[in-house]
């Protein structure tokens, strides 16, 4: 055990380290591809070496390449950091390194993911009796939503999917707003109900999914029917208007996913829940704890209201298993992974240690910030923001001086904000617009740090303009 003390204080003195400099460090990686190769590769030798020497020197030749996604000024796609409870109860998932698929393998990991999915539901506003699987992320969310989905349209239909495969059965139409997020597709196709004959629905001038053609498309066939709608475009931050979605899909053979990778999360804060009108009244929804609840990678929620449904497309039976037979869950009945790593017991430390009004102004706060940094940019000439910042999201636009190509301009302006290294952020088309785009999710971002960065991106939008 001594190896194990000697190991853990080395990685505990380098993560200490990588946290006393993480708010001033440049937020872009600092080292090339071959500078990485060659410090971190080689051919392996033939003897190993002391494990402290290993950590402290992957600490030293990893360092140049990692990104401080983790810090307060990081603000591409939507990623959050790490609050310190969840970071410390991941920690402990590693050391007590349980498989959380059978209860038999890790009772208190199943059990905290219950409390854990007991808390959830009712910080979101979800209907309690739903179940809960904790998966990898977004991509397998949304997947682990459809799946029950499929099972449940089809077996409405007459036909048992689990059992006589795809292969005659009934089609099942597919419908998605236009502004679906790319991992739905990759979900459906995963599903093999494929991308080539999903129909988009037209969108508003924010991405959010009109009910009106929402109700031509319905209205145009019949049979199965699974809708994809989300909370929290990923460009924009607007939300889908559930309320009337579920009422044009009322007394149909149709189930209504919501994509709520970060969106979700405005149902725990009570200034921001409104957004949310009507979700309840969805099938399933799927969220990422490493987003917004800024729990460590990897961390991705599938909710499903009717558990049934949920759990027939992965309940799996063996003899050499021993599966619950009482009031004890196995996590694998809901989740795509039969052995896997105990996520509950980070976003069980997430949510005790902010509580209810913790993470109602977690939520609020970072939206007020990317008000802010709406704010802060939209003021200088030339600089135009295309959404209405609802949410944590901001869309920036920049106009170059005479006739010069905006898109290349606003281009320009996000790679040099990325060379800088204040901050970090990307871009993204909007409305055949290039656009760059502003995501607020850090626990950590303080007012201070909107500002450095929207003096950053000014700044690089100045020296843009007179090269």
């Amino acid at each position: 055990m001594s190896d194990h003390d000697s190991v853990l204080k080395a990685a505990f003195e380098q993560a200490s380290r990588f946290f006393a400099g993480l708010r001033d460090r440049p937020v872009r990686p600092m080292a090339s591809l071959d500078e990485l190769r060659t410090a971190l590769g080689g051919p392996l030798a033939e003897e190993g070496i002391d494990p402290r020497r290993v950590v402290e020197e992957l600490a030293r030749a990893a360092d140049p390449g990692i990104v401080a996604s983790a810090g307060p000024r990081y603000f591409g796609f939507v990623v959050g950091g790490s609050l310190p409870a969840a970071l410390g109860a991941d920690w402990l998932a590693s050391t007590w390194d349980q498989d959380a698929g059978l209860y038999v393998l890790g009772p208190a990991a199943a059990v905290v993911e219950d409390v854990a999915a007991g808390w959830l539901l009712d910080l979101l506003g979800l209907p309690p009796s739903s179940s809960v699987g904790f998966v990898t992320g977004g991509q397998m969310a949304n997947y682990t939503g459809l799946i029950a989905a499929r099972h449940a349209v089809l077996e409405r239909a007459g036909w048992n999917v689990e059992e006589a495969g795809l292969a005659g059965a009934p089609p099942v139409r597919l419908v998605v707003g236009a502004q679906v997020h790319v991992t739905i597709i990759t979900a459906l196709r995963m599903l093999g109900l494929g991308s080539r004959d999903v129909t988009r629905v037209e969108a508003d001038g924010q991405g959010r999914m009109r009910p009106d053609a929402l109700r031509q498309v319905v209205d145009s066939g019949d049979g199965p029917l699974i809708v994809c709608a989300q909370a929290g475009d990923v460009n924009t931050g607007a939300f889908d208007p559930f309320k009337e979605i579920v009422d044009v899909l009322r007394g149909r053979n149709a189930w209504l996913h919501v994509d709520g990778a970060f969106g979700l999360w405005a149902g725990a804060c009570p200034e921001r829940r409104h957004l949310l009108k009507g979700v309840d009244g969805a099938d399933s929804w799927a969220t990422d704890a490493h987003k917004w609840l800024n729990v460590p990678y990897d961390c991705g929620i599938a909710i499903v209201k009717d558990p049934a449904a949920h759990r027939a497309p992965f309940a799996a039976s063996a003899s050499y298993l021993v599966q619950t037979r009482g009031a004890e869950r196995d996590p694998q009945d809901f989740v795509p992974e039969f052995s896997r790593r105990a996520r509950g017991f980070a976003v069980y430390a997430a949510l005790r240690s902010l509580g209810r009004r913790g993470i109602a102004d977690l939520v609020l706060r970072l939206c007020l910030r990317a008000q802010r940094m709406a704010e802060r940019l939209g003021r200088e000439p030339g600089v135009r923001i295309l959404n209405d910042v609802v949410l944590n999201q901001v869309l920036v636009r920049f106009e170059p001086a005479g006739r010069a190509d905006a898109d290349a301009f606003t281009q320009a302006v996000i790679a040099r904000v990325q060379r800088d290294g204040t901050c970090w952020l990307g871009g993204t088309r909007w409305h055949d617009q290039q656009a760059m785009r502003v995501s607020v999710s850090n626990w950590s971002t303080t007012e201070e740090d909107i500002d450095r960065s929207a003096d950053a991106i000014l700044a690089a939008v100045r020296t843009e303009r007179q090269e």
